[in-house]
């Protein structure tokens, strides 16, 4: 049997530690807690977690401060925020800088354990790639990242503006790689509005689980990719262009635009280790 999956929970709820807890308990992880966000930090301090769920909004912190421990110390642990209706903008915002997934507050089982799920599978195909980039000196093609000109809302969704002002959504690779095969996508419809970092369309995949993917932008879908469902796994073998989800007349790109990662960086990233 696999090693349990290490997972540190952070939270001033108990109510909250204890559903997170019983939930786990449902599958092959280990579970260690935290009341408070200074518990919370040394015990990262001293012990590794490969999964980190943490509140967003705190009495004495934030989750910011676990995002920046972990990248200051280069603990490549998957973060997952929790986060309210009233701070969904600062949970976009922590997928913008590094945080793994973000679920709501209140959450149910599913929606919990499909996050942890994710999370474990990202964890693991980052961490092969470090150490195959760093036995060979160059980088195996565990996922295809998103195209230079398109934006991503953490390694969730991507937005590609077109020059009619529109803008196409989709999924990101290394997100389909961490949900197993696709069995089925429930849409939204054309005049359907979307929200910036809220569900825009769900996936049920084979082993059950049901996947949610944040929207990368707020608007008015005005098309919906009808090759989709004629196509079997369109999405999966070309994510990034006849994979494309919804066309979308944006609200206020502008601003929202600020709350993504322009894919370019990801090649810099990769050009100065």
């Amino acid at each position: 049997m696999d090693k349990p999956t290490e997972i540190l929970v952070i939270d001033d709820e108990l109510v909250i530690i204890d559903a997170v807890v019983k939930a786990c308990s449902l599958e092959n992880y280990s579970i260690d807690f935290a009341i408070n966000l200074k518990t919370g930090l040394e015990k990262i301090s001293k012990k590794y977690y490969s999964i980190i769920i943490c509140d967003i909004m705190m009495p004495d912190g934030d989750g910011f401060q676990v995002l920046n421990e972990l990248q200051t110390k280069k603990i490549d642990g998957a973060l997952i925020m929790m986060t309210g209706y009233s701070t969904v903008e600062n949970a976009v915002n922590s997928l913008r800088d590094g945080a793994t997934d973000f679920i709501p507050k209140p959450f149910t089982v599913d929606e919990l354990l499909s996050s942890i799920y994710r999370a474990n599978k990202y964890h693991q195909i980052i961490t092969r790639q470090k150490l195959y980039s760093k036995d060979s000196n160059k980088v195996d093609l565990f996922y295809v990242e998103c195209p230079t000109k398109y934006y991503r809302l953490g390694h969730s969704s991507w937005l590609l503006e077109e020059s009619d002002g529109t803008v196409l959504i989709g999924i990101c690779d290394i997100f389909l790689k961490t949900i197993d095969k696709i069995m089925e996508i429930e849409f939204l419809e054309p005049e359907d509005e979307l929200a910036q970092g809220f569900n825009c369309f769900t996936i049920k995949s084979n082993s059950e689980r049901i996947h949610k993917i944040h929207s990368p932008v707020s608007g008015r879908i005005i098309e919906v990719n009808q090759n989709l469902k004629l196509v079997s796994n369109l999405i999966e073998k070309d994510p990034y262009f006849e994979g494309w989800v919804y066309r979308v007349i944006p609200h206020d790109l502008g601003y929202e635009i600020k709350n993504l990662t322009p894919c370019s960086s990801d090649r810099t990233q990769v050009n100065t280790h």
